[in-house]
């Protein structure tokens, strides 16, 4: 397996999530990260090159400079024993220097198996990540017709996580002709649990890596919040706004099992780790219907979906949720939706049948 990170971010996190999975299940797995330099600690060589080239064709000014990625600079892993050992090469998010698409030519010319996890939609367009964001640039069309020419190759058996990104792949004229399969993300459902009963403290949670990114959609919740004014004191806590971030996981599900309900009122989603997080463990959640959220919640089953960018039908949900003849019923609904869709087990065994039969 294949990641730039480890655990920065929703896509190494789901990715060491299922290295676990798999081992758990029987799968000889291992996984490879990207190698930074010893000078700058949080990048390598390849993606400074990299943001370098984007930087140009942007007329040397840094908009967007993070949020295109060209997989022009990689890093060669052909000559590791890792490499040399594996049947088949499972690609996740692997932007910012760490593979080029000329070093996936290369494992498809090493007549390796490869399978490559979509955390997003990059590779259904050219630079760009998000669809709302893409803009008809030289170097979206240079990305885009250097991702045709690998693709072109018809030996990499894609997979998505949630069935919403897997209709993105094959409406795009990109990936349209593309093998494809929606598989979710895993949770180890032992940590992710409920501890105790509720307190009906009516506290909600808002959890993101970066809290001051508007396609999260924080200010949302505090609009809906303050539509709430008229009912009971509703408490908000914001991770990296109203407490520090959590980087243990052990504590991250004593915050999860402190609070009512979980809110993630994102403009744009896969399949998020946030949302598995609190329903495994029994918390109902509020978020907009977009994306793969929709896959996850059950309107007013296990948790609400709130018509999108309506703040209003956001303040909705969250009355909803809170209230007390509804709170218990949608959480255990939560948690018994994640133990049939999202367990280890269920999720690792439909990746054993990708393997085998690619």
């Amino acid at each position: 397996m294949l990641s730039t990170y480890e655990k920065a971010g929703g896509a190494a996190i789901a990715a060491s999530r299922l290295l676990q999975a798999l081992r758990h299940n029987g799968v000889d797995v291992t996984m490879m990260c990207r190698k930074n330099m010893k000078l700058w600690s949080k990048q390598s060589s390849s993606s400074v090159m990299e943001r370098m080239v984007i930087w140009a064709f942007n007329g040397f000014s840094k908009k967007e400079l993070w949020a295109t990625d060209i997989a022009l600079f990689g890093q060669d892993i052909t000559h590791t024993k890792e490499y040399k050992e594996a049947d088949v090469i499972h690609l996740h998010w692997v932007n910012q220097g760490f593979l080029s698409l000329s070093n996936i030519r290369q494992f498809i010319k090493d007549s390796k198996k490869v399978v490559w996890t979509m955390h997003d939609a990059w590779n259904t367009m050219g630079a760009y990540h998000i669809a709302r964001q893409r803009r008809e640039t030289l170097l979206e069309r240079w990305t885009w017709m250097r991702k045709k020419k690998l693709y072109s190759l018809n030996k990499i058996q894609f997979v998505t996580c949630s069935r919403w990104l897997m209709d993105e792949v094959q409406s795009s004229p990109l990936t349209e002709l593309l093998p494809v399969k929606a598989i979710p993300n895993p949770i180890d459902t032992d940590m992710f649990a409920p501890m105790e009963s509720k307190t009906h403290a009516r506290r909600i949670l808002f959890v993101a890596q970066d809290v001051n990114n508007p396609m999260k959609g924080m200010s949302y919740l505090d609009e809906a919040v303050k539509m709430l004014k008229g009912d009971e004191k509703v408490e908000v806590i914001a991770l990296g706004r109203d407490i520090p971030y959590i980087n243990n996981e052990e504590e991250m599900v004593e915050l999860y099992n402190s609070v009512d309900a979980f809110v993630l009122p994102s403009l744009s989603e896969n399949l998020p780790n946030t949302i598995m997080e609190a329903m495994a463990c029994g918390v109902p959640c509020v978020a907009f219907d977009v994306g793969g959220i929709p896959e996850m919640i059950d309107h007013k089953e296990n948790g609400f979906l709130a018509r999108f960018q309506n703040v209003e039908d956001l303040a909705n949900g969250i009355r909803y949720v809170l209230s007390p003849e509804n709170n218990e019923r949608l959480g255990k609904a939560a948690r018994e939706k994640v133990l049939e869709c999202y367990s280890e087990k269920i999720v690792a065994q439909q990746y054993i049948k990708v393997y085998e039969q690619i």
